[in-house]
């Protein structure tokens, strides 16, 4: 079992930058692909971006790269979603997620631990 609380969200302007945070207890944390999805109101959960278990690698939506950044701290169980140049589209509640296989999951049904979610607003 893995349990995720994520920290962070909040109100920001449009051009403005928010880390969230995510913090995981339970086991083999480090052994995990770890994702970022958000989900606005109306819409579908979608994938933001993922970080291998060493965080070696990452992979991102189109909507976001060069926008976003994760990375994680194994030794803290904590991955981070670094969020610049934020624009009122990313307002959503975001969700950290961890898969048990390596590769680049990027659908919800590949991710098995989800965290409660956190509400980010981007005002314009």
């Amino acid at each position: 079992q893995v349990q995720l609380v994520e920290s962070g969200g909040g109100l920001v302007q449009a051009g403005g930058p928010l880390r969230l945070s995510c913090a995981a207890s339970g086991r083999s944390f480090n052994t995990y692909t770890m994702g970022w999805f958000r989900q606005a109101p109306g819409k579908e959960r979608e994938f933001v971006g993922g970080i291998s278990w060493s965080g070696g690698s990452t992979y991102y939506a189109d909507s976001v790269k060069g926008r976003f950044t994760i990375s994680r701290e194994n030794a803290k169980n904590t991955v981070y979603l670094q969020m610049n140049s934020l624009k009122p589209e990313d307002t959503a509640v975001y969700y950290c997620a961890c898969a048990p296989r390596g590769g680049r999951p990027v659908l919800r049904y590949q991710y098995n631990y989800w965290g409660q979610g956190t509400q980010v607003t981007v005002s314009s």
